[in-house]
């Protein structure tokens, strides 16, 4: 009797995103050898995201490469029922710094760049972000990953508290 394969119906809920896409050179003894490096973000848009790095000699192959890196790294995201975080909290990653805070219902997603992408990719659609220190898009994808995974809910902040849930209000 044969498996059937589960794991393809997992698979076709993942939405990706590639961020950059760079040209690399490494310095060897014939002269230049060059490669490709992509940074991509993949996320469900229901609170699970991942941001991965792929190399290869080729685009194709290192997008390959990268959303297999990504599918390792992947966080599950605390969302409120307005779509948006329970409470401001900063990341960082290397020299990047991320503020993220919630934001008004309706306001939607005020954000620039690679952390754009990471938030709309985790499904969060009411929050406030900015970009401090580094312009460099895989550290601040990385710095937003930081923050996200840092998140605690109001259940878990009371039983890390030891105190109910009511107080918390």
């Amino acid at each position: 009797m044969k498996k059937k394969n589960t794991r393809n119906k997992e698979e076709n809920n993942w939405e990706e995103k590639v961020v950059q896409v760079k040209r690399v050179t490494k310095v060897v003894k014939g002269g230049k050898k060059l490669s490709f490096r992509a940074v991509l973000v993949i996320g469900d848009e229901n609170g699970q995201i991942g941001v991965g790095i792929g190399k290869a000699s080729d685009v194709i192959g290192a997008v390959k490469k990268g959303v297999a890196d990504a599918k390792k790294n992947v966080i599950n995201v605390p969302l409120t029922k307005y779509f948006s975080i329970p409470h401001p909290i900063n990341g960082i990653s290397g020299a990047a710094k991320v503020m993220l805070r919630p934001s008004a219902t309706g306001s939607g997603v005020i954000a620039g760049g690679s952390t754009r992408t990471v938030l709309e990719l985790a499904g969060i659609k009411n929050i406030l972000a900015k970009q401090l220190g580094s312009n460099n898009k895989l550290n601040n994808a990385k710095a937003v990953i930081n923050a996200l995974s840092n998140l605690k809910t109001f259940k878990e902040a009371s039983i890390l508290r030891n105190i109910e849930l009511e107080q918390l209000y």
